[in-house]
C-alpha cells in the first residue's frame, strides 16, 4: 500500500475521533445547563467515564528449536450520557529460527449512540494488516444498528447489523473496493466473581470476499485488576490466491491489566 493511502486511513480515524468527541461534548454541555437550571442541589459522585485494558503475552523456546511468539492488545473507552467510544488495537508476531512466520496488526474505532433501551446505532472503522494472509491489508467502514438481546447478571448477548464499504489489498497486488454487509454477535458469560467467558463473531460479506473472525477467550482474575487470559482466534477469507490458506488461527496466553 502507498504512504498516501495509509495516511488517508489515519486521517479517517482522526476525523472520526473529532466528530465523536464534539458530539459528546455538546450533549454534556446541554446536560450541564439543564442541571444548573434545575437548582443548586449537590451532585452525587460520578464514576470516571474512562476505562480500558492492556494485555501482553510471550512464549519462547530455545535448544533444538528457536522460536518466539508475542501478542499484545489494548482498549481505551469513553462513555458518558448517550454516547460511547472505543479505540482498540492488537498485534501478533512469531519467528522460527529468526525467520518471521506471523505478523498481524489491527486497529479499530467505534462510536455508538444509545437510543431507547436496548437499541443503539454505531459507526465502526476496522483496519487489519496481516503479512502472511491472502489479504495483506483490509480497511472497512460500516454504520449499523445494535440491540441488546440478553442482559442478565450472568449472561449478556448483543447483536449488530450494518453495511458500508471495504478497501482491500489482495496478495497478488490487486486493490479491491467492495460494498459490504456486516453482522456481529458478542456474548459474555460471567462464570463467577473472578472468571468470565467471552465470545465474539464478526462477518463482513462482500461480492469479492467474505471475511469471518471468531474470538473465544476465558479470563480469570489473579489479583486486583490483573487477570490471566487464554484466547483462541480464527480469521477466514473466502477468496485467497492459490497455495494460500483460507483460515488462520491464533492461540494466546497473556496477562491483562484493566483500568
Amino acid at each position: 500500500m502507498t504512504t498516501t493511502k495509509i495516511s488517508f486511513r489515519a486521517w479517517i480515524l482522526v476525523l472520526a475521533f473529532g466528530i465523536s468527541a464534539q458530539a459528546t461534548a455538546q450533549e454534556e454541555e446541554a446536560a450541564a445547563g439543564g442541571a444548573a437550571a434545575g437548582g443548586a442541589a449537590a451532585a452525587p459522585a460520578v464514576e470516571s467515564p474512562w476505562s480500558g485494558s492492556v494485555s501482553l503475552g510471550y512464549l519462547g523456546t530455545s535448544g533444538n528449536t528457536d522460536t518466539q511468539n508475542m501478542s499484545g492488545s489494548f482498549e481505551v473507552g469513553y462513555a458518558k450520557g448517550k454516547w460511547a467510544h472505543l479505540l482498540s488495537g492488537n498485534a501478533i508476531g512469531a519467528t522460527d529460527q529468526g525467520d518471521p512466520t506471523a505478523e498481524n496488526y489491527g486497529l479499530a474505532w467505534k462510536s455508538e449512540r444509545f437510543l431507547t433501551d436496548p437499541n443503539s446505532v454505531f459507526l465502526q472503522l476496522d483496519y487489519r494488516k496481516d503479512r502472511f494472509s491472502g489479504f495483506p491489508e483490509q480497511f472497512s467502514q460500516t454504520v449499523g444498528y445494535a440491540r441488546q438481546l440478553i442482559d442478565t447478571s450472568n449472561h449478556n448477548l448483543r447483536g449488530e447489523i450494518g453495511g458500508g464499504a471495504r478497501q482491500s489489498q489482495h496478495a497478488d497486488g490487486e486493490n479491491i473496493n467492495d460494498a459490504i454487509v456486516r453482522g456481529a454477535l458478542l456474548y459474555k458469560w460471567q462464570i463467577s466473581e473472578t472468571a468470565e467467558f467471552n465470545q465474539e463473531l464478526v462477518v463482513e460479506a462482500g461480492q469479492e470476499n467474505t471475511y469471518v473472525m471468531s474470538l473465544s477467550e476465558i479470563k480469570a482474575s489473579i489479583i486486583g485488576n490483573l487477570a490471566l487470559v487464554a484466547s483462541y482466534q480464527i480469521k477466514h477469507n473466502t477468496d485467497v490466491p492459490d497455495l494460500t490458506e483460507n483460515t488462520d488461527t491464533f492461540t494466546a496466553l497473556s496477562l491483562e491489566f484493566a483500568f
